[in-house]
């Protein structure tokens, strides 16, 4: 009885330890890296820079030398802002300022109406394989808008 007892609280003893965090929440919180939930133009001279966001990133490969990028164009704007041509840089967040991005390539919408969202798909020759680039958490956009041209 007494072997009994003292095994029950062992066993207690070793939960208790085992759920009891060393840290707190505010602590982890605080060292979770930002992630960015979007990406906004860089050239802000253009008029309808600062209406567009590229959102949701997703690569996959077609076969190797073909990436396949993925992600949405958002107008902010109530304004018929028509085809939007641009130039996205895909880089990583642990990139020192000056490193080349990871790839570059055109994209285009087509007819991108008031406050609306649209879905873009690129290929992406390069020599590069999908699992070489990192998460969609850890991946870093800017892009610059061609034409409309300011």
């Amino acid at each position: 009885m007494i072997n009994s007892m003292r095994l029950g609280w062992l066993f207690l003893t070793i939960f208790l330890v085992g759920c009891s965090s060393s840290s707190s929440p505010d602590k982890q919180a605080k060292t979770a890296p930002a992630v960015p939930a979007h990406f906004t133009a860089s050239n802000t001279s253009n008029p309808i820079a600062k209406y567009i966001e590229l959102v949701g990133f997703r690569v996959t490969e077609r076969s190797a030398g073909h990436l396949i990028v993925q992600f949405g164009v958002v107008n902010h704007s109530e304004a018929d802002v028509g085809d939007v041509k641009m130039k996205v840089n895909l880089g990583t967040t642990a990139a020192k300022p000056g490193d080349p991005p990871l790839i570059t390539f055109p994209a285009q919408v087509s007819r991108l109406g008031p406050t609306e969202l649209k879905d873009v798909s690129v290929e992406v020759p390069t020599k590069m394989r999908v699992y070489e680039l990192p998460d969609w958490q850890f991946l870093k956009v800017d892009f610059e808008i061609t034409e409309p041209k300011e």
